[in-house]
């Protein structure tokens, strides 16, 4: 047996012997099921040994131990000179080889540590989590050995990512998407708006549909926005709930596409804020108690009493408190009228669902000190919203959605119905 066989046999038994066989079983599986990606946190550790050992354990379980072999058409056959990716650098490696009835038997655990996009991915995916390039170097690469990725060297990296990305959320098709319920919201940055739309589909699943960039919310970037998405195949119909804060430009834009059928819920909470500003502080917490017992109730009937009673009371105190509540109290009970149950009514609301997901968006790009241009921003963008997908669950109250889906099919007949009959 050749010297460094048996160097590498050793080196496996040192490592079992020090993570134990189930852990580097574990890794070996993160590898198949993850690629690079799944390795990176492990390799920080051991680096090259590591890389060697688990394609050698890899081995060993298709072919069986030395003299115990699985199957007598799988033999293992030496090793060869090769490479892999650690950090940005490709490095040289000796890996197994393994031979069946049918020639050469490729290691998956080589295949993914020789895919260089993997590194990109990786670092795109720390950065996101709030690490920036500057200190990339100094964690990552210290950790894993110092293996001289240079700061440049990262952004390009990232830039190539993001630019991947954008493309990707730009392009994707909408066509599947059944939607039920979207939501509409402004975010700025380096001075632009982004008006963004996050979608609930008939099985309560969340998606981020689209955005669309202009100095200023109005109702002309809406409606961009919208036949953005309509373009990408996304079926826009009268029975959509549309849950926006109150924006008058937004609210423009859809009554002018949708006029009388227009289902739109007015976010709550903004409106509560609203009204609590046009009051002196003593009256604050009797106005928001008084507000949210209202909306509290399941009929829509009891609901709207008890904010008309809410409105004789502001009437006394503020005419301009008053005035607000009353100029959309029927878009604050929407959902009421639509019997939405109270457990998928605490989901649509309010904007929180698109606010919390602004959330992330802004933890994900906390350490970009400057917006250089457009594209920057837009880049950054598409890649912090499917990294807010992917942590997306299903809405609560989803199993209601077909009810609720076939109230508003009943009210838009009876409405047609009417209207037939004037």
């Amino acid at each position: 047996m050749k010297d460094t066989t048996k160097k590498r046999k050793k080196a496996i038994r040192g490592v079992q012997e020090a993570y134990g066989r189930q852990e580097l079983d574990n890794r070996l599986y993160q590898i198949l099921a993850q690629g690079k990606q799944g390795f990176d946190v492990f390799m920080k550790e051991i680096g090259r040994m590591m890389a060697e050992t688990i394609m050698y354990i890899e081995r060993e379980e298709l072919s069986g131990p030395d003299y115990q072999p699985f199957s007598p058409d799988i033999r293992k056959w030496a090793s060869q000179g090769g490479s892999v990716y650690i950090g940005d650098q490709k490095i040289r490696i000796e890996h197994p080889r393994l031979r069946g009835a049918g020639g050469e038997i490729e290691l998956h655990s080589y295949k993914k540590l020789k895919e260089p996009d993997g590194f990109k991915e990786e670092l795109l995916g720390k950065v996101l989590r709030g690490m920036s390039c500057q200190k990339y170097s100094d964690t990552v690469i210290e950790a894993a050995e110092a293996f001289g990725v240079s700061a440049s060297t990262i952004s390009q990296h990232i830039i190539a990512a993001t630019a991947k990305q954008l493309k990707e959320f730009k392009e994707r098709s909408l066509a599947s998407f059944m939607p039920f319920a979207i939501f509409l919201d402004t975010i700025h940055r380096g001075g632009e708006a982004f008006i963004i739309g996050l979608g609930i589909d008939t099985m309560g699943e969340k998606l981020p549909l689209g955005f669309w960039e202009g100095s200023t919310e109005n109702h002309e970037l809406v409606e961009e926005l919208i036949a953005d998405m309509q373009r990408r195949g996304l079926h826009v119909s009268h029975r959509i709930i549309w849950i926006t804060d109150g924006g008058k430009g937004i609210i423009k834009a859809l009554r002018e596409r949708f006029g009388k059928k227009l289902i739109h819920q007015r976010c709550t909470i903004h409106k509560d804020r609203n009204i609590q500003k046009y009051l002196a502080k003593r009256y604050r917490k009797e106005a928001h108690r008084r507000f949210r017992t209202a909306l509290e109730q399941n009929s829509y009937e009891d609901a709207r009493r008890m904010l008309l009673d809410m409105e004789k009371w502001l009437r006394g105190i503020n005419e301009s408190a008053a005035d607000s509540l009353m100029e959309a109290i029927e878009e604050i009970l929407t959902l009421h009228r639509l019997k939405i149950p109270g457990l998928l009514r605490k989901t649509l609301h309010s904007t929180n669902p698109i606010e919390s997901m602004f959330s992330t968006v802004r933890d994900c790009e906390g350490n970009i000190k400057r917006y250089r241009d457009s594209r920057m921003m837009q880049r950054w963008l598409a890649a912090a919203l499917l990294y807010c997908e992917k942590g997306f669950y299903r809405v609560r109250g989803y199993a209601s959605i077909s009810e609720v889906m076939a109230t508003i099919d009943m009210e838009q007949e009876a409405n047609v119905a009417v209207k037939a009959a004037a």
